[in-house]
């Protein structure tokens, strides 16, 4: 039985605003769970003219507001730059707003340049990067904590010097946690604390099916879970045939050309993309973007996704759809719903 979820980074199209943007977001969240996906992720972004998403923790409240059964979660806080007990407490608020509806995705990377990172710092001094198995260790024992559990049962062992510091609203469940990663950092956190684990394949292909196989191999069970549990998140495009497909992903593609040469801005339309007067080295840098998503009709992706999913051992997908237009990221995840065969569970 596949999984189908959505990670949503809430891109901002040229011509448009972030208030578009977020809109689009509640209104994709809607159709998503009239579709039957699993579970709808908002991104993290900063100091960015790309994307709406900079606080997932208020978009996830969104979004769950406008929905009523499917999972909502980040995709994903990235920790490094935050206190463990401030998201413990945020994902307290949410879990009990929405019991049982919550995913708390987490993640190293920055999500900005080093500037931005150094402005988002809380004191004179960041997090090292080196602690980050620390932050994820505490951030788990406050959620632990939180419910009640203390000592062997979880929480904080006894001579722990956050002993009767609770993260709040104290009361019963914990987000399902996940670590999000596209190489092997990530992957060994993961099996290391016995968190789910999500393999960023729209970023890092070339990383094979190394990242996944690291965390089964490694996996150590813990409270939560008791066996691996992977997923691998992908970039898709699909539509009625593979030359529309392709046509729609061709602003997507553009993007990321001008990301990689450090001038992303909005996602331009269609047209720009398909007129834009590409060099030699600009054609090249293409085909190898075209390369990291798939775009095509639903048997086309399906397939694709499938093989995906055999080579690294997954079942459940994570779909990064972005388009142009909003009517055809909504039609390309209806497409995909259908091929999958998957229906809501509403």
């Amino acid at each position: 039985m596949v999984t189908l979820n959505i990670l949503d980074q809430s891109p901002i199209r040229k011509g448009g605003t972030a208030a578009e943007a977020i809109a689009n977001t509640i209104d994709l969240a809607r159709h998503a769970e009239r579709l039957g996906y699993s579970r709808y992720w908002l991104a993290e972004h900063h100091n960015t003219s790309s994307f709406a998403g900079s606080a997932p923790e208020v978009l996830i409240d969104a979004v769950a507001a406008a929905t009523s059964h499917i999972r909502v979660g980040s995709g994903g806080i990235m920790l490094p730059h935050y206190s463990p007990l401030k998201v413990a407490e945020c994902s307290r608020v949410l879990e009990t707003l929405y019991p049982g509806r919550i995913d708390l995705g987490m993640g190293r990377a920055p999500g900005g340049d080093q500037r931005t990172t150094r402005a988002l710092q809380p004191g004179p001094q960041a997090y090292d990067i080196g602690v980050f198995p620390q932050q994820v260790e505490l951030l788990r024992q406050f959620l632990e904590d939180s419910t009640g559990l203390q000592g062997e049962a979880g929480g904080f062992p006894a001579s722990h010097p956050y002993i009767g510091l609770h993260a709040t609203p104290r009361g019963p469940g914990i987000p399902e946690l996940w670590m999000l990663g596209s190489g092997g950092d990530g992957a060994l956190i993961a099996a290391q604390f016995g968190m789910a684990y999500c393999f960023a394949h729209f970023i890092n292909q070339d990383a094979g099916t190394q990242p996944l196989e690291l965390y089964r191999r490694n996996f150590r069970p813990s409270r939560d879970l008791t066996t691996p549990k992977g997923a691998i998140a992908v970039s898709v495009t699909v539509a009625g045939t593979e030359e529309e497909a392709k046509r729609i992903a061709s602003s997507r593609n553009l993007w990321v050309m001008h990301l990689l040469q450090n001038r992303a801005g909005a996602f331009p339309s269609i047209e720009e993309a398909l007129d834009y007067p590409y060099t030699d080295e600009d054609r090249v840098m293409l085909r190898a973007i075209e390369q990291r998503g798939f775009a095509g009709t639903p048997e086309q992706v399906r397939a694709r996704l499938l093989a995906l999913g055999e080579a690294h051992g997954v079942d459940e997908f994570t779909i990064l759809t972005i388009t142009y237009d909003q009517k055809d990221r909504v039609r390309s995840y209806e497409l995909l719903a259908e091929a999958m065969g998957i229906t809501s569970a509403a």
